[in-house]
């Protein structure tokens, strides 16, 4: 676990080698285990440098210099020698063929296309991962600090035009927002795709909840078992349902024992089992500004990654300090997308735009390409059905939030409606209510609808939740007790079927989610990134509030950012429980160290507040509604 109190021993094998080959192949150069030297550390990062192979000049050429290109880098701990082919054969099969090679690796740029186009690829391992020794700390600021080293590295390289671009899904776009505040020397763009900005509130702490099965998931499957220094790992097998570290090589330079494995890392899954708030050591290190980032950015946000990188993708934008940066909302799969035709296109042009100075449609132009463009979710298409998905319309806009957005209060009833009718504030006081810690096997919860939709209506933005809420037993009970509230948003058709939306692995979810702990519920209003639809929360150890039995607390929830049109005839279902839904998919909040073990019923009083103003008798749900769609065509 790790603990900045206690002294830290990295071992690494009796001497470090060159280790570095060259792969002969004729569509480019490739540079195998290159040692990157970092000036934080004795260890090296190794990396993998893929360069276009040039056509070798003929003794009459007048060539007296080497020909140098821009650079696109990905520093990751998932193994830049495991062939995609190997971390997930089901994914790979399915990925655009022009993008497939024996040298693709999982959510990075596959170097045989990037050559052909007149880049370099450098695919460096993160340190403690792979080949490269030392610490496996993964997302932390000391490897952002050798990432930064590895990124000063390329520009210097004589094979470099001295600008570098990073490009890459997931945990390959999370670290970009990281090392682009640090404003290393080279750096000329990013592509964040799908790739959350903030580790505690998107990806950790979900309104202070623990997130923990994916980090489980993830960590055990894809991280842990690439570490430098473990046995075997060329022999390790995973069932194919999903990606997995298989096909690794073993370490060149030799074996670690358990005991320095142990030393050489920190465990995300116990780390962020034994840390709650934002001012302890382990999350306040992980801390940077997106307004210190300065170069251009191309931030993708899927609009299905409702439980992991949606919300860092919009607000990474949104802070991020670039004079020149862009927000598209795509949806599909979290693996596919980044290598369609058309994606990989627009990744080319904006890149070419910024490494080359080739800009065809205007990226580096103010104002002439749209900052925000996005994908309209209207009808049933299925899920896991790219072919279908392809037929949402998309639509530019000029800002986000939306300029056109209207914020609509629905109020919720006792008869389980969701309506924009305000409540009589002289009806008698009324609750509704379920048990305490459900789960997605047994989930607890209370639903309300909106009566059928007359007009077509887009819904995009981001939603907020004005709940009052309180705990209560038969049974005894501690004096402070805690409750967490889990929020979907689903969206039900003419015909009464709930429309499902591709999620991150291709599953069925809802239009959104949001989550918090009441506990956590304090607001800092005075921030200025506090916005009527966007509650600001510190989530410090110095804020939280008591939560007693019996007592009634207002809340804001915030839901993640959305979109979906709503036909004639639809509803809205606001659900609101105790514990993970329908929708959470592998992204469960079920640990049995941070839910609470007592169980008590939980009630929803019918008094209450509106945004930002206190009334009696009332609910309120405030989401960006623009006019009715159909006005916008």
């Amino acid at each position: 676990m790790g603990d900045s109190s206690q002294p830290r021993i990295i071992y690494s094998p009796p001497r470090l080698l060159d280790i570095q080959t060259t792969v002969p192949d004729p569509r480019l150069l490739f540079l195998k285990n290159v040692s990157i030297p970092l000036k934080s550390s004795p260890f090296p990062i190794r990396a993998n440098v893929y360069l276009p192979k040039e056509k070798e000049p003929q003794p009459d050429d007048q060539q007296s210099t080497k020909k140098r290109y821009p650079v696109l880098v990905t520093y990751g701990p998932y193994g830049k020698d495991i062939p995609y082919s190997s971390f997930h054969p089901g994914s790979f099969a399915e990925v655009n063929a022009e993008q497939r090679s024996e040298f693709s690796a999982w959510e990075t740029p596959d170097p045989v296309y990037w050559c052909k186009q007149g880049y370099a690829v450098v695919r460096a391992d993160e340190r403690g991962t792979g080949q490269s020794p030392g610490l496996l700390d993964t997302m932390s600021r000391d490897t952002s600090e050798a990432f930064y080293q590895v990124i000063e590295w390329c520009a210097e390289q004589e094979w470099s035009s001295g600008k570098v671009g990073l490009l890459g899904v997931s945990y390959y776009a999370g670290s970009q927002w990281r090392v682009a505040a640090r404003r290393p020397k080279g750096l000329a763009a990013i592509v964040p795709w799908e790739g959350m900005s903030d580790y505690y509130r998107d990806r950790c702490r979900h309104g202070g909840i623990l997130s923990n099965n994916f980090i489980n998931i993830w960590w055990n499957r894809q991280v842990l078992v690439n570490q430098y220094g473990l046995t075997g790992r060329s022999k390790l097998e995973f069932p194919p349902d999903g990606p997995g570290a298989r096909g690794q090589e073993d370490t060149i330079e030799g074996d670690l024992t358990e005991e320095q494995l142990v030393s050489n890392r920190n465990d995300q899954t116990e780390d962020n089992e034994a840390h709650q708030f934002r001012d302890e050591d382990y999350y306040a290190s992980k801390e940077y500004r997106l307004e210190d980032i300065e170069v251009p950015v191309l931030s993708v946000a899927n609009w299905g990654g409702i439980t992991l990188h949606l919300r860092g993708n919009v607000l990474g934008y949104l802070y991020a300090g670039s004079r020149f940066k862009y927000l598209r909302f795509i949806t599909g799969r979290h693996d596919l997308p980044f290598y369609y035709k058309e994606q990989v296109e627009m990744q080319k042009s904006f890149l070419d735009a910024f490494l080359k100075g080739e800009d065809r449609v205007g990226w580096s132009v103010p104002d002439k390409v749209s900052s925000i463009e996005i994908t309209l979710r209207k009808g049933s298409m299925g899920f896991n059905d790219a072919k279908k998905e392809k037929a949402y319309e998309k639509r530019s806009e000029s800002a986000w939030p939306l300029h056109s957005t209207e914020y609509t209060d629905f109020y919720l009833g006792p008869d389980h409606t969701l309506s924009r009718t305000k409540p009589n504030p002289t009806m008698p006081k009324q609750q509704v209510g379920y048990k305490a810690l459900g789960s997605l096997d047994k989930p607890e919860l209370v639903q309300f609808i909106t009566a059928p939709f007359e007009n077509e209506t887009e819904i995009t933005g981001h939603i907020v939740a004005h709940l009052n809420v309180s705990v209560t037993s038969e049974n005894p009970q501690p004096e402070e007790a805690d409750i967490d509230l889990f929020l979907t948003i689903r969206h039900i058709d003419s015909s009464g079927n709930e429309v499902f939306y591709t999620g991150t692995a291709g599953d069925p979810v809802p239009v959104c989610k949001g989550w918090l702990r009441v506990s956590n519920r304090r607001v800092h209003k005075e921030n200025p990134k506090h916005k009527p639809w966007l509650p600001h929360r510190e989530y410090l150890s110095t804020d939280v509030l008591p939560v007693k039995a019996g007592e009634v607390y207002a809340v804001d929830v915030e839901l993640w950012p959305t979109n979906v049109v709503v036909d004639v005839g639809g509803r809205i279902v606001l659900e609101v429980s105790g514990g993970d839904t329908q929708g959470a998919g592998i992204f469960q909040h079920n640990s049995e160290i941070d839910r609470w073990v007592f169980v008590f019923d939980r009630d929803i009083p019918w008094f209450g507040c509106r945004v930002l103003i206190l009334l009696q008798a009332c609910y309120q749900v405030c989401w960006p509604e623009p006019y009715p769609f159909r006005r916008r065509l």
